[in-house]
């Protein structure tokens, strides 16, 4: 904890810094440095350390972020400092074209799925856990907008980190042990490509699209290379407060020399664990924001089902419901979530895995609040 206080506060000392003489140069230099600090209020049903506590309140995340322009050109960066380890979440530098086009070089994120998140809630929705959501890897994007229309096409070499670290904020490809199961596997040369289409109309907007990844599967141990896609259809709907989101998925890995093809190791928030290796995952989410007079109010339910592909009849289903509600006022932002989960990651007892075989008996839950200060 040492070592991360001292790093955040070298980090801290350079922003400044680099904030300081920014300040000095032209306007049009356009260099904003900000942050986040967030604490986090968990509360485990299936615990019986976290019922005799209570719950636990900690230190949950502290960043920073880079954004700015000069000329047509521009970078961003997120930089995030978790209680023991760090990560970048994203960095880029991208160049404005023109008006429609855009182009991004370094770590930014993947066009797959739904555009921002599939999910209202702390928790994510599960092709975040599946590696599908909010995903940032290595490479070059370029983006098209006119006219309603959305074209994103990207390839990315690889993943932001090595393959054996965990400590990340993308859910990546894992190569290490899991569960007595050794892994060799490493994520590249990834194409990606998303088509978007939004209707504005009065009272809000619907945006339709579908997404296609493919890319490969190295084995480092092998020096084999196996392969991967996913493809996806999503739908985001809003109209006068109220918001729809809607996605169907399916995915694959096939890896090369795996000792069970069934399965595949992944790793994120300094954590690893296997999901089934070929599954379908659906998102439908629902909420709701009021505007009052010191802020606003989100209300949500996010559901997310993993139905896995594979042939051994003994994988089964995963879920995960998110009931909550958001509270925006000036630089804070609160979330209140009450999840529910079945043989799902994160959110039972039993299960560190997404989609084999059950191990606990139904349904549990806990609850998360999570307090954020922006600046």
């Amino acid at each position: 904890m040492k070592l991360l206080k001292l790093s955040l506060l070298s980090t801290l000392v350079s922003l400044c810094l680099v904030s300081t003489y920014s300040a000095a140069q032209d306007a049009e230099d356009g260099i904003d440095v900000s942050g986040t600090l967030r604490a986090n209020y968990s509360y485990k049903e299936y615990s019986e350390n976290s019922k005799d506590k209570s719950g636990d309140l900690t230190f949950e995340m502290a960043s920073v972020k880079f954004n700015g322009k000069l000329g047509d050109w521009g970078l961003a960066s997120e930089y995030r400092f978790y209680d023991g380890w760090e990560a970048l979440r994203y960095g880029y530098a991208f160049y404005d074209y023109s008006p429609e086009w855009q182009i991004q070089f370094g770590i930014n994120q993947v066009p797959f799925g739904n555009p921002g998140f599939i999910s209202n809630s702390f928790w994510f929705g599960v092709p975040y856990y599946l590696g599908f959501e909010d995903d940032y890897d290595t490479g070059v994007k370029t983006i098209y907008s006119s006219n309603g229309w959305g074209t994103e096409l990207a390839f990315y070499k690889n993943a932001e980190y090595g393959a054996s670290r965990n400590e990340r904020y993308s859910t990546d490809l894992y190569s290490g042990t899991v569960n007595g199961t050794e892994y060799y596997n490493e994520e590249t040369n990834q194409l990606n490509i998303r088509q978007t289409y939004e209707m504005a109309y009065e009272g809000g907007k619907t945006v339709v699209g579908g997404s296609f990844e493919i890319g490969q599967i190295y084995n480092s141990n092998t020096g084999n290379n196996g392969d991967r896609y996913a493809i996806a259809l999503h739908l985001d709907s809003s109209y006068n407060g109220w918001n729809l989101q809607l996605q169907a998925m399916q995915y694959e890995y096939d890896a090369a020399d795996s000792l069970d093809d069934n399965k595949i190791a992944v790793a994120a928030y300094a954590w690893q664990y296997e999901i089934a290796s070929k599954a379908q995952a659906y998102s439908v989410n629902v909420a709701k924001t009021f505007t009052t007079s010191w802020g606003s109010v989100k209300v949500y339910n996010d559901f997310g089902l993993v139905t896995p592909d594979v042939d051994n009849d003994d994988y089964d289903n995963s879920y995960q419901n998110v009931t909550g509600v958001a509270l925006s006022s000036g630089p804070t932002y609160t979330m209140i979530d009450f999840i529910t989960g079945k043989n799902m990651y994160a959110s039972t007892l039993e299960n560190g895995h997404i989609g084999l075989p059950e191990i606990g008996d139904g349904w549990d839950y806990r609850i998360n609040v999570n307090f954020g200060y922006y600046f």
